[in-house]
């Protein structure tokens, strides 16, 4: 799990697109706070430290302290916008946190045992179907991803959300027979198991 992390923000009196647009020009963030049974309140953070925190990665499953004049609030990012041509971010939503709360998050899958994947060894390609899954987690506990082992597979076998073993308290909001990552025989050996097949319908037709 991430740990939880400590940001600094400033209160803005308005909110819309031209005062956005101000709070950038002032080399900040313009973001949110909603959730909570509250009303949203509008925030501006400081523009090097969230660029750094979002290009740092997990920065949709880390938990933050928002300290906005003195005053925390703990939540967690759920949307940011980058620039489309400078890649720097312009805006982020957070989602307030009560304790014991659980939310659905998206974790990347971890691909591990490829050095023993029997499949592999005899000439199989490893296919990543899945590079991320969604989970109900409790909000703090959330994983920083989940790990699916390729060491037992062959080539034509595959791993299933529902093989793998999820942390206490996660549940699977992604379907539970959804494939995260196979073993796809070469070519060659493709071709070689068609053939037979091939010869064995011939005379049916002839």
């Amino acid at each position: 799990m991430s740990e939880i992390k400590q940001i600094t923000a400033v209160a803005r009196d308005r909110a819309g697109k031209g005062a956005a647009r101000a709070v950038r020009r002032q080399g900040q963030v313009p973001a949110v706070i909603y959730g909570g049974g509250q009303a949203a309140e509008a925030i501006a953070l400081d523009f090097n430290q969230t660029k750094q925190l979002i290009f740092a990665g997990h920065f949709l499953t880390t938990i933050f302290e928002i300290d906005v004049n003195g005053k925390k609030t703990r939540a967690i990012p759920r949307d940011y916008q980058l620039d489309p041509v400078r890649d720097f971010p312009v805006h982020v939503d957070f989602l307030r946190l009560a304790k014991g709360q659980a939310i659905k998050v998206v974790v990347p899958v971890h691909v591990v045992g490829q050095d023993k994947c029997p499949g592999v060894k005899r000439g199989g390609t490893l296919q990543i179907v899945e590079h991320s899954v969604e989970l109900l987690v409790p909000s703090d506990a959330i994983p920083d991803f989940i790990e699916a082992s390729v060491a037992d597979l062959d080539i034509g076998t595959s791993v299933h959300l529902s093989d793998i073993k999820l942390p206490k308290g996660v549940k699977s909001v992604s379907a539970e027979n959804v494939t995260l990552v196979t073993v796809v025989a070469p070519s060659g050996m493709k071709e070689e198991a068609a053939a037979p097949a091939a010869e064995a319908a011939a005379p049916a037709k002839a």
